[in-house]
């Protein structure tokens, strides 16, 4: 059995997803519904239980006694922009240290979702180097919860056992409930729709042009990929970095996004909001030469050919623009 926590999520439930496509159903999915409407990721999935996250807890304490194989730890509190600081560290920390530790009791594969975040600035660079991270100075404080676990997973030296992953700026298909955290994609698509152009930040740094600051956007297909690569080589640990390792600017995500749709490219710049402007990350860019020594090596999607295939066989299907299913 292999338990998903974030399971109707965005990459939680892509991730279910491929675990279907390789034919395993046995998953038991871990979330918080809540309001929104992420529970309609789940309907298209296959999978033989699904608990709330708090009643999850107790069922740790009840000690099951199947056979897990592994927790794909996506579950979290992925706002960049939460400012209830205790809610993040409960969430996103203790909720954390807690399955980890029961993974290892049980002897189960644990693979969790850190974040890009934790890298701040980006004054220390992009590497996963292990003797790195105690230098990094996250942004915010959902960068700094996704950090405190990855610190407390080399201080009790669980990092030896375990693997976790920083995700860098993921987009595609279910991740359509996020509301205010959706991609600049699906974000684009829809300003496209509605006004025929696309709004940019403008730069407050001066060794940026507008909309030139640049990231690294990783397809939801990659991830899946390069998550499920962990499940496949159990003997592999520590902290990766999940990306393309080819930064890209706004700029050509959008004139992607046009492009995709049939679209003239029309961006309008507008100033970005003064909260941001001191928490802004202008450059982003995975080192992911870890990942391929361990040993992956699939290609990875170019920007232009996944904003293709998001827009034109998902945005731009039936089901989408008629909200009946995702």
């Amino acid at each position: 059995m292999i338990i998903v926590t974030g399971g109707a999520g965005f990459i939680g439930s892509a991730l279910v997803a491929g675990l279907n496509q390789r034919g395993i159903k046995d998953i038991i999915i871990v979330d918080e519904l809540g309001t929104d409407d992420k529970w309609k990721n789940l309907r298209n999935l296959q999978y033989s239980d699904y608990i709330e996250k708090d009643d999850f807890l107790h069922f740790l304490s009840d000690e099951p006694e199947f056979n897990v194989e592994a927790i794909l730890h996506m579950g979290a509190c992925s706002s960049t922009t939460e400012t209830d600081c205790s809610y993040l560290v409960k969430n996103n920390y203790e909720y954390s240290t807690i399955l980890a530790n029961w993974a290892d009791s049980i002897s189960a594969r644990f693979i969790y979702a850190s974040s890009a975040a934790t890298y701040g600035d980006g004054k220390e660079g992009f590497s996963d180097d292990h003797a790195l991270i105690n230098k990094l100075q996250p942004l915010n404080m959902y960068g700094y919860s996704k950090h405190m676990f990855d610190q407390w997973a080399m201080r009790t030296g669980m990092v030896e056992k375990i693997v976790g992953l920083k995700f860098f700026n993921v987009y595609g298909p279910n991740e359509y409930h996020k509301a205010g955290m959706i991609s600049f994609v699906l974000r684009a698509f829809n300003q496209i729709n509605e006004t025929g152009k696309v709004k940019l930040f403008k730069s407050h740094n001066p060794d940026y042009k507008d909309g030139e600051f640049v990231r690294d956007f990783i397809y939801i297909k990659d991830v899946v990929e390069m998550v499920l690569f962990f499940l496949d080589n159990d003997k592999v640990n520590g902290i990766f970095n999940i990306g393309t390792a080819k930064a890209r600017s706004w700029n050509d995500l959008a004139k992607a996004t046009f492009n995709a749709m049939g679209r003239d490219v029309n961006i309008e710049y507008v100033s970005m909001p003064e909260h941001l402007r001191d928490k802004y990350q202008y450059f982003t860019q995975a080192d992911i030469s870890k990942i391929q020594k361990a040993g992956y090596d699939k290609p990875i999607t170019s920007l232009e050919d996944a904003v293709k295939d998001y827009v034109c066989n998902y945005l731009c299907s039936e089901s989408y623009l008629t909200g009946t299913t995702y």
